[in-house]
């Protein structure tokens, strides 16, 4: 696999010796005589790895290393220095630098050196990769809607960072697909997607199906259940409705979060667990915490990451998108062949404003793909709601 390496060195000799070792290595290479140079090259994105001289004509080389801390991918950067200077090595190393090697170069050492950086490299090529893959496979529609881009840009640091997030929106605008989004492209993608919807338990089962319980903890336990939180160990716990949990129920979930432990009911053995948290509402917990029924301390360990989902309404640019997803997933689905929507009907569903958001549209286009006669849907095939709308 081949690799762009930036040469920050000032010495020209220097720059081709090691540049003709790693073009013979099958690598790319880019010079940079000064650390202005390098500035830009860097800027622009241009290096896959840089080898790094301490002294350049026109500043000190390692603050490079400090100033790539800001970036969004920071390359691997192997400081060389003619001076052998151990406190200057310390603080590259303190400051983010890879390895620290002095001239003249030990171009088995360099050569050792670059294949540490380049497996770095070589992983995060594979999981870009991957998200990439996901993306495509993916029910979740990003769209070209500013907000909606950078929900998914939060997101996606969110799954990075295993942190706990809390998702907020209307009814079917896909909270539950966006927490299946930050699994799928997050560490713990191999792990188990664990989801409950808490409005749908009762709240004397809701315990029991969070925590688990042991047998004969109540009269109906006839044997051990193992907890939703321990199913999901090293996975994603998704809570949705988390508003309807009620304020006992709460308490034991912030311990729980806090303590990465708790114990079965009926239990008085610890059990440790490694999750994330994911919850969704749509009711606003803010206000909920300020009249009382949820706890404040719960909606601030869970808030370390909130994402506000857009109702359909404000991203109509994306209903062609959406359309055109949901299309393709029913003829699956279906065994149909349409291949696209009419002007009119097309015209219709822009000027609806889809108070259902986005689970109404799928299924709007559901219904319209049962009832269409030819190779496009109709306005005739449109659901009365959207025709007539009130």
């Amino acid at each position: 696999m081949s690799f762009c390496v930036l040469i920050v060195d000032d010495e020209e000799s220097a720059r081709q010796n090691i540049g003709e070792f790693l073009k013979g290595k099958g690598h790319e290479i880019i010079e940079a005589g000064t650390l202005a140079d390098a500035r830009e090259r860097v800027k622009k994105g241009e290096g896959d790895v840089i080898l790094l001289d301490v002294q350049l004509p026109d500043g000190y080389g390692p603050n490079l290393i400090m100033e790539t801390a800001m970036l969004a991918v920071r390359p691997p950067i192997i400081v060389i220095t003619g001076f052998g200077d151990i406190e200057t090595a310390v603080d590259a190393m303190k400051n983010g630098a890879l390895d620290f090697l002095t001239k003249p170069l030990d171009f088995i050492q360099l050569d050792k050196s670059l294949a540490k950086a380049l497996e770095i490299v070589a992983m995060r090529r594979e999981i870009a990769h991957y998200r990439e893959q996901q993306m495509k496979n993916s029910n979740f529609v990003i769209g070209q809607t500013p907000l909606m881009k950078i929900v998914v840009e939060q997101a996606l640091k969110a799954a990075d960072a295993q942190v706990s997030v809390m998702i907020t929106g209307e009814n079917g605008t896909g909270k539950d697909i966006l927490a299946q989004y930050i699994h799928a492209n997050g560490p713990r993608a191999s792990k188990p997607f664990i989801a409950i919807n808490c409005a749908a338990i009762q709240h004397t089962v809701l315990e029991s199906e969070l925590f688990g319980h042991e047998a004969g903890a109540f009269s109906s336990a006839d044997r051990k259940k193992l907890g939703l939180m321990e199913v999901a160990d090293n996975g994603i716990l998704f809570m949705d409705e988390i508003s309807s949990m009620p304020l006992e129920i709460q308490a034991k979930l912030l311990r729980a979060i806090e303590t990465h432990s708790f114990m079965r009911v009926g239990g008085t053995q610890l059990i440790n667990v490694d999750i994330q948290v994911v919850v969704a509402s749509n009711r606003d917990l803010q206000a909920m915490v300020k009249e009382g029924s949820f706890r404040q301390d719960l909606y601030y360990r869970l808030k370390k990451i909130d994402l506000d989902l857009p109702p359909l309404r404000e991203r109509k640019v994306d209903i062609p998108e959406m359309v055109g997803y949901f299309i393709r997933q029913n003829n699956s689905r279906q065994g149909a062949n349409i291949t696209g929507v009419s002007p009119q009907a097309m015209e219709a569903l822009l000027k609806y404003d889809w108070p259902g958001n986005i689970r109404e549209l799928a299924n709007a286009i559901e219904r319209a793909l049962i009832f269409c006669d030819g190779e496009t849907i109709a306005l005739g095939d449109l659901p009365r709601d959207i025709l007539n709308p009130r």
